[in-house]
């Protein structure tokens, strides 16, 4: 491909809505051409990239028994309807009638369309355990799209189901795919991917991974524990508290707390400590409206996974109305009468001796015991854990909170599908039971903007040369010069020979101007002929990386550039679980 052919322009400027640099250089580097919100188009170097993924992954998935499949985009509404997603599932998922008014969905994930191609062919054990994955566009209605391929509308995923007839067979086999996920990663460039626990959410299920790759961009937030190695996403991250520490009981006393609304403001007032006081969080279920209040300790926030799970629907913030008898600001659990469900987070269990709102605006409690003063309560884990908090697995107070972005996810659904769509065989024994199913996603696009995220300088992507679009960016430095020109083209017919993927700069531009192109497009391996060096017969050969900067002998250049390749591919290797 010679540069002045590609499709696509490089421009200098940070466009203004780029806010993470994956995003700036993807556009700056004509990757993605924006086409509505959440939706882009691939020009040719993107679409270079994404296609040596899929084949990563391809080849990763077929080494495990997988079977490649292709599932509509467009699906009847009435698969859903077997599932129970179709009212479940919010705005998200993409409704709409054809034109036989039938009700249809765009695909967001195809658990539904799995179990619908393979329900008559799985009907005896003997069929089982088999694999089916697929590479298809996907579309998730996302209400706020952002950071270019990271958070989209439209998407390319690899998603994958595997189907068993027992637990233990399911569980070696996740733990199978679970291998075969860090293969990919490590294959693409970022073996810093780390897979986390996490919640399963709409996907359902009682097992499930994230893999994140940690980044200041992300949008998750990943708990680790640098002693034991714990893991996990903050939605599923058990919080621990130690109140040891706690005041001693005193005696419930109503206090005149003017204008004291925030926890700051009623711990400085009272001169409490912080981790003495109890704050409200206050929500509405979504189906009826009814109020839910949360009381926590006021150093913690709630976990709004953890409450939707507990309550088994979604909430939204509240909205305190005078009917309602709450009295905002100034809310607390003792002879709390507004008509609402009431929550204890474990962040409050064991503390003495607490502050709180007293229903009535401009007092608050001191002195408040649960135990003593409202009796026993139910305490549940409902708190975000923090950095310097517990760790569920080894606890020492080591926890850190991390950003990342999630490239990859498996989980384990059990029946959840198979028995609400009716997929059952026929076990050894005569007996009807249903399939237990696996399900592995992986993002396409997410994962090469996930790279670049990882892999870049000031100037552009330093792209791996396991997924870069080209292996080698050739550059002639003087094309007005009939030498250098020649000794250019010469070159880039050989590698094209010896089956290099080379991009050939011919164009009569400044030496800035088409190294600026080169650190945009970030191909791993450049390759400069100029004047200079050639009347010595030399090249310069240099990484994307600034690792490797050498002089090579042109009558060689060839096996040099091949050498370098392989050197570079021999690195990503030696990072690729066996």
């Amino acid at each position: 491909m010679k540069l002045k052919n590609l499709v696509g322009d490089r421009f200098k400027e940070r466009p203004a809505d780029c806010v993470i640099d994956s995003h700036a250089f993807t556009v700056r580097g004509g990757y993605i051409k924006y086409v509505a919100n959440g939706i882009y188009s691939l020009y040719p170097p993107m679409k270079r990239i994404t296609k040596k993924i899929e084949q990563i992954i391809r080849e990763e998935m077929d080494a495990i028994d997988g079977q490649e499949v292709l599932f509509p985009v467009a699906l009847p509404g009435s698969l859903w309807e077997e599932s129970g997603r179709f009212e479940s599932v919010g705005e998200e998922l993409l409704r709409f009638r054809d034109r036989n008014d039938s009700q249809m969905v765009l695909g967001m994930t195809h658990e539904e369309a799995s179990v619908q191609l393979v329900r008559e062919y799985g009907q005896t054990y003997t069929k089982y355990p088999f694999m089916i994955y697929q590479i298809q566009t996907k579309f998730r209605d996302e209400a706020r799209p952002r950071a270019g391929l990271i958070r989209v509308r439209e998407f390319t995923m690899k998603d994958a189901y595997s189907f068993h007839t027992s637990q233990e067979d399911l569980d070696r086999y996740y733990d199978i795919c679970y291998k075969a996920y860090n293969r990919i990663f490590q294959r693409a460039g970022v073996p810093e991917v780390i897979a986390v626990k996490s919640d399963s959410g709409m996907m359902g299920g009682s097992v499930s991974h994230e893999y994140m790759l940690l980044a200041d961009a992300g949008e998750d937030s990943i708990v680790i524990c640098p002693e034991c190695g714990y893991r996990s996403n903050m939605e599923a991250a058990e919080n621990q508290t130690d109140n040891t520490d706690s005041r001693e009981a005193g005696k419930l006393e109503k206090v005149y707390t003017p204008h004291c609304k925030t926890i700051e403001e009623v711990v400085d007032f009272l001169d409490v400590p912080v981790e003495n006081s109890c704050k409200a969080v206050m929500y509405q279920k979504n189906s009826n409206d009814q109020y839910v209040i949360v009381f926590l300790r006021g150093d913690y926030e709630v976990n709004e996974t953890k409450l939707t799970n507990y309550l088994g629907e979604k909430v939204h913030p509240a909205v305190v109305t005078a009917e309602s008898g709450i009295a905002a600001g100034f809310t607390g659990p003792y002879q709390l009468t507004a008509d609402c469900q009431v929550l204890y987070d474990a962040s409050l269990k064991g503390i003495e001796y607490l502050t709180c709102g007293a229903n009535e605006e401009n007092y608050h409690y001191k002195g408040l015991n649960i135990a003593r003063d409202i009796g026993e309560v139910e305490y549940l884990d409902l708190a975000k854990i923090q950095t310097g908090g517990i760790c569920p697995c080894c606890g020492k107070k080591t926890i850190q909170v991390k950003r990342g972005i999630e490239v990859g996810n498996i989980f384990q659904l059990g029946t959840k599908y198979t028995q609400s769509m009716n997929m059952t065989y026929t076990d050894a024994d005569g007996s009807i039971k249903y399939p237990i199913m696996g399900c592995y996603g992986i993002g396409v696009g997410r994962l090469a903007a996930s790279v670049c995220e990882a892999r870049h300088d000031d100037n552009g992507p330093i792209w791996p040369i396991s997924i870069a679009p080209w292996q080698v960016h050739l550059c002639c430095m003087r094309v007005d010069q009939e030498a250098c020109k020649a000794a250019a083209d010469q070159l880039y017919d050989a590698l094209q020979k010896a089956g290099v993927e080379v991009i050939y700069d011919d164009r009569d531009i400044r030496a800035g101007a088409m190294f600026a192109d080169a650190d945009l497009l970030g191909v791993p391996v450049r390759v400069v002929i100029g004047p200079k060096n050639l009347k010595n017969g030399q090249f310069e050969l240099t990484t994307r990386d600034k690792k490797i900067s050498k002089l090579a002998d042109l009558d060689r250049a060839v096996e040099e550039i091949q050498a370098v390749i392989q050197e570079l591919f021999a690195e990503i290797n030696a990072k690729v679980e066996d």
